[in-house]
């Protein structure tokens, strides 16, 4: 091996290898110190002294690398601790009753008959943490503002419940309705936070493992772009994000931990309960998850408080003048300290003290019942308090806080730190009877052996509950509430959409270009503009938004501190403290949380914000369809646009970019508005009543998806005869066939629309076929209508039965009737239940590859002239067309070669 003075130049472990010592004899005099620390004082003491000489190094501004963990104690000293300003006796009180209705909650729920299931060991674990938030840091919104933005842990709910329950929130028949939505409404609870569900009580879905962290990223730097940009006093909001050290797992848990950093999101806390527990086992049998996730986090820039034990360690950790016991917390792996939560005192002496006489000197004056009550700091108020002080109390950096606990904490021995305890929703009588002395509540045995175990509650003038009144008053209003105070807002006039709805003239342009012409103009208005947010992942230019750079800027808290390469162009790239495009790198997941923060400040802050969320249209509902899902939830508005879509019309770039679905996944989603536009009029009806619904007087929870394609085409002016309605509901005329004399009717959408009349050119001057083209806008909006009225009706058989607007809008139009779209068949086969007529469908079914546009048309059968054929066909098979034709036309048209086929045009970026 090569000695240190023969390795190459590089950083080993944070420290420089290869440094010229200008004064080698004073370095070795520091040298001769450290040694001499360790041979007469021990390693312990020379560590101490290097840390001190590292803490007063950073004091003094001398730039010295992170360690990236800490021992496996405290990082506030209990010297450090502020003074705890409330009643810690009530407090107690206050907590033991939520605790017992928590539980008690979950387990009338598996009552039988009902059966619904429950958690009751994470909010056991992570009672105290919330205790303290609640008690002394979560702001409410009472002050007119949005208060603090609180992300519960999702499998917390009972504990959160529970609380309410106390403060008169939620009544006991609430309680008996969790997990009973619809058979018990309106009194009905969620399992988890859901605000679609709770539209008045939660404002953050969180039990998506990994969403909440990202999440409450994305909000704490919303809330910074809404007050830079001067939309709302954002300065006092804090975002609290309560976490489980399994759920850390989670890429999207910490993937985007460096935005927070590199922002100085100082208005951020992670509280991560560390119970060492996953669903199934410990999440760190054999390693140490705390000092982990702090090298983790420390890595990634942010401040890390470790809050382990309680107070009741801190005489030992007093005693321990030769770090011994320190080196056994650090050494004593999470499932040996799992196991120790559910052993005996005398076990733990045994087997944690008893390896050295150092150690068990230590312990020597405790009793076995002391021993096993050495406790886990997540569950101490003070320390605690001392550690969210901490947090909010530290500028410049994010902070986590690795709090650890025990899950099922006070659950009895039965739920405490077991492998199974998160799958155990029932507590026996006994389990009752011990939890109930626990937590010193007065419930008699006979209470608990008859029947179901009661609710408890100290009282309404009982001095807890006034406690937890005053509490709430003082730091303003009870949390969670959701609140909508945001005004419908002045919606933009005709003129705005007037461009668009001229058509492109002999120019060709994409549907995404004209898409951007249209946000361009609704930028200008002089009420909504400045309330766009638009949000890509390092595609703005791909798109043809890179004209907005100039004027909107790119959002960067620090501005542009440095000349950029461009700077002499005229789209130069331009980054301001006051930017209105967010430019989250390539993280698709990062800007749909940007969209989710965004879309719902209209009711986290009271001020609607527009987001505009532009990506490719592969990487939408596929890679981050679990966020639009937590969009819907969240209730969440704006415009997303899956750009470069279509399975055939991204030429080049081959399967995993070729977009067939993002359509039929959209329709999964009963929040998403989705729309496929073939032209730019049809775009600017669509938007102006996504703007009216989302954001006028009667506004709805809605969020609106338009694919949008990077294909040129010749954009038609707005006909004079304009069918609105159509466009909005699913489908219009737009081409009505002239010539030929057997009529047929093709319905085609987004960029198959041009196909489509090419298809009734040649049908007309070939086989004699008279075909109508019709734009199907929305198949997912068609379909949805007609299954609410098929839904009416059979609820309803006594009135007169409704009729669906696809049916009622092709009624009277002469057959068959084939659909075309750039899309899997499944897309358009929505609505083949209520067409009034013999229904065929062409779709790209399959995986994308890299091709002419004309080559993937040709093979997937969507082109113009295998329209032409599978009207031919339909009409054969009506038998209003000989079959002898079919044969000819494949022929004709070489439909077996996929060489054969016109390369189309080519290019076309945006």
């Amino acid at each position: 091996m090569a000695s240190g003075s023969d390795r190459n130049p590089i950083i080993i472990g944070g420290l420089p290898s290869q440094v010229p010592d200008f004064d080698p004899e004073e370095t070795q005099e520091w040298l001769d110190s450290l040694d001499a620390a360790v041979d007469e004082r021990g390693r312990e003491r020379a560590r101490y002294l290097m840390l001190r000489l590292i803490e007063r190094a950073r004091e003094k501004r001398v730039a010295v690398p992170e360690m990236r963990s800490s021992d496996y104690v405290n990082t506030i000293a209990t010297k450090d601790e502020p003074f705890f300003p409330g009643n810690e006796e009530i407090e107690r009180k206050v907590l033991n009753a939520t605790r017992w209705n928590a539980a008690v909650m979950v387990s009338r729920a598996q009552r039988p008959g009902i059966g619904v299931g429950g958690h009751i060991a994470t909010f056991a674990s992570s009672a105290s943490l919330y205790d303290v938030g609640f008690n002394h840091f979560f702001r409410g919104k009472d002050g007119g503002d949005g208060g603090d933005q609180i992300f519960f842990q999702g499998h917390a709910s009972p504990g959160i419940y529970a609380r309410a329950f106390l403060l008169d929130r939620l009544s006991e028949q609430q309680l008996d309705a969790f997990r009973q939505e619809k058979s018990k409404a309106p009194y009905g609870l969620s399992s988890y936070p859901h605000p679609r569900l709770m539209p008045d009580f939660w404002e953050f879905p969180t039990v998506s493992m990994g969403l909440g962290p990202l999440g409450a990223i994305f909000q704490a730097r919303m809330n910074r772009y809404m007050e830079a940009r001067g939309i709302a006093d954002t300065s006092a909001s804090h975002v609290w994000a309560f976490l489980g050290d399994g759920e850390m797992d989670e890429p999207e848990s910490l993937g985007q931990l460096s935005i927070a950093a590199r922002e100085g999101l100082d208005n951020l806390t992670f509280v991560v309960n560390c119970n060492l527990q996953r669903l199934d086992g410990p999440v760190r049998g054999n390693g140490k998850i705390i000092q982990e996730l702090e090298s983790q986090f420390r890595g990634a820039g942010w401040n890390v408080i470790k809050l382990v034990w309680d107070r009741s360690w801190d005489p030992l950790l007093a005693q321990d003048r030769d770090g011994v016991l320190v080196n056994k917390l650090n050494t004593t792996p999470d499932g040996q300290f799992q196991t120790y939560a559910t052993e005996t005192g005398a076990y733990i002496r045994d087997h944690f003290f008893g390896d050295d006489h150092r150690l068990r000197a230590m312990v020597e004056g405790m009793t076995d019942a002391q021993i096993l009550h050495l406790g886990r700091g997540g569950h101490d108020h003070k320390k605690i308090f001392a550690a969210f002080s901490a947090a909010k109390a530290h500028t410049g950096q994010p902070t986590v806080i690795l709090a650890q606990t025990v899950k099922g904490w006070t659950l009895g021995p039965n739920f405490e730190g077991r492998n199974a305890t998160h799958q155990m929703k029932k507590l026996t009588v006994a389990d009752l009877k011990g939890f109930r002395d626990r937590l010193h509540l007065p419930i008699s045995d006979k209470e608990l052996e008859d029947g179901a175990p009661p609710y408890y509650h100290p009282g309404r003038n009982s001095e807890e509950i006034q406690y937890m009144h005053d509490r709430r008053k003082g730091l303003g209003g009870y949390v969670p509430t959701r609140v909508v105070r945001a005004k419908p807002l002045q919606l933009p006039e005709e003129k705005t959409y007037a461009s668009v709805r001229k058509g492109s003239g002999q120019q060709s342009i994409a549907t995404t270009m004209a898409f951007v012409r249209l946000l361009k103009d609704l930028m200008r208005d002089k009420e909504i503009g400045k309330r766009f947010v638009l949000i890509a992942p390092d595609e703005y230019r791909t798109f043809g938004m890179d004209s907005f750079f100039p004027s909107a800027k790119i959002y960067n808290p620090l501005g542009q501190q440095y000349e950029s390469v461009d700077r002499d162009l005229l789209l130069a790239y331009k980054e301001s403290p006051t930017g209105q495009m967010l430019h989250d790198g390539i993280s698709e997941a990062g800007c749909t949380a940007s969209l989710i923060a965004a879309g719902s400040a209209y009711a986290t802050h009271g001020e609607p914000l527009i987001p505009v969320y532009v990506f490719y249209s592969m990487f939408g509902f596929q890679r981050t369809g679990d966020q639009f899902w937590q969009m819907a939830d969240q209730l969440a508005r704006g415009f997303v646009l899956g750009a470069t879509a279509g399975r055939t019309t991204l030429t080049g770039e081959g399967l995993q970019h070729a977009d067939g679905h993002s359509q039929l996944l959209a329709s999964t989603n009963p929040g998403c508005v989705a729309y496929d536009p073939a032209y730019g009029f049809e775009i600017a009806h669509i938007v102006k009543d996504g703007l009216r619904r989302m954001y006028g007087p009667d506004s709805e929870d809605v969020f609106y998806y338009l694919t949008v394609y990077n294909e040129p085409i010749q954009h038609p002016a707005e006909p004079a005869d304009v069918d609105v309605e159509g466009i909005l509901k699913g489908v219009h005329r737009f081409s009505r066939g002239t010539e030929g004399s057997i009529p047929a009717q093709i319905l085609a959408s987004g960029v198959a629309v041009p196909w489509a009349l090419e298809a009734q050119r040649v049908l007309a001057a070939e086989w004699n076929v008279r075909a109508d083209v019709w734009s199907a806008t929305s198949w997912n909006e068609l379909r949805r209508e007609a299954v609410e009225v098929e839904r009416h009706n059979l609820l309803h058989p006594e009135e007169e039965q409704r009729v669906p607007y696809v049916t009622r809008k092709l009624s009277g139009f002469e057959g068959p009737f084939v659909a075309v779209s750039d899309w899997m068949r499944s897309v358009p086969d929505q609505i083949a239940r209520w067409v009034p007529g013999t229904y065929q469908s062409l779709g790209a079914d399959g995986f994308g590859f890299a091709d002419t546009r004309g080559a993937a048309r040709r093979f997937f059968h969507i082109d113009a002239q295998s329209i032409v054929v599978a009207v031919l066909t339909e009409l054969a098979r009506e038998g209003k067309v000989d079959r002898s034709v079919l044969k000819q036309a494949i022929d004709r048209y070489q439909l077996l070669e996929v060489a054969a086929a016109d390369p189309g045009a080519a290019g076309g970026d945006a």
